[in-house]
């Protein structure tokens, strides 16, 4: 496919086949992800990828923490209030999830089952973490996205899914432990990883977006 119908047709997936990922694919998918563009050439990222045992010991961990009521320990903390234009957009979210699926993404019960589900790494292959130095400032945050998003776009292009999950940040002092990472890293993101599973309700849903009209203006 080409660059642009990659980016139109990538979605967060959540539900994969059991198909494993052959690591000689995933090492093509991080070769065109590190030429992400960076501020002033820093490359400020670090990826753990997990398979097999290590993946199932952490998710282990991470539920056991989870159930056991555990405080989250994100290094970087969950908005606690979006501007009205974003909130917005989730209000839309959430109204097309309960709609289309059944799910109401503000019931207590949904979001337990969901933190679980992303503890599990919605049982992909494979687990991705991103890391980088905790001093550096947030342009490299920034570029760390980048690099998310080629990575995420790459796979796609090797017939991949993934998706971008917060949750599996909830517990980064644990994760890092658990990884031998030091503490003076910061746990930015988690990625599940893997061969799409295009039956599942899980993947039906692709959310919408607004109108190039709504977001630019063209001055002259």
């Amino acid at each position: 496919m080409d660059a642009l119908e990659c980016i139109k047709t990538r979605q967060s997936i959540r539900a994969f086949t059991n198909q494993p990922v052959e690591r000689r694919v995933l090492e093509e998918v991080l070769e065109a992800a590190r030429w992400a563009p960076s501020y002033k050439n820093t490359q400020p990222w670090e990826v753990v990828v997990l398979t097999g045992g290590k993946k199932k010991a952490l998710t282990a961990m991470l539920l056991e923490l989870f159930e056991k009521g555990a405080p989250p320990t994100p290094d970087l903390p969950e908005p606690g209030e979006w501007p009205p234009a974003e909130q917005a957009r989730i209000e839309r979210l959430y109204r097309t999830r309960a709609e289309r699926l059944g799910v109401d993404l503000r019931d207590p019960e949904v979001i337990r089952k969901a933190k679980k589900a992303n503890f599990a790494f919605y049982n992909a292959p494979v687990a991705v973490y991103l890391f980088q130095e905790a001093v550096l400032s947030q342009w490299s945050l920034f570029d760390l996205g980048l690099f998310a998003q080629s990575f995420m776009l790459a796979a796609h292009a090797k017939g991949l899914g993934s998706v971008p999950q917060a949750f599996a940040t909830d517990y980064a002092a644990q994760t890092k432990e658990f990884l031998g990472i030091p503490a003076s890293k910061r746990l930015v993101l988690g990625l599940s990883v893997g061969y799409p599973d295009t039956a599942s309700p899980a993947n039906s849903l692709r959310t919408d977006r607004d109108p190039v009209a709504a977001f630019t203006r063209w001055l002259e």
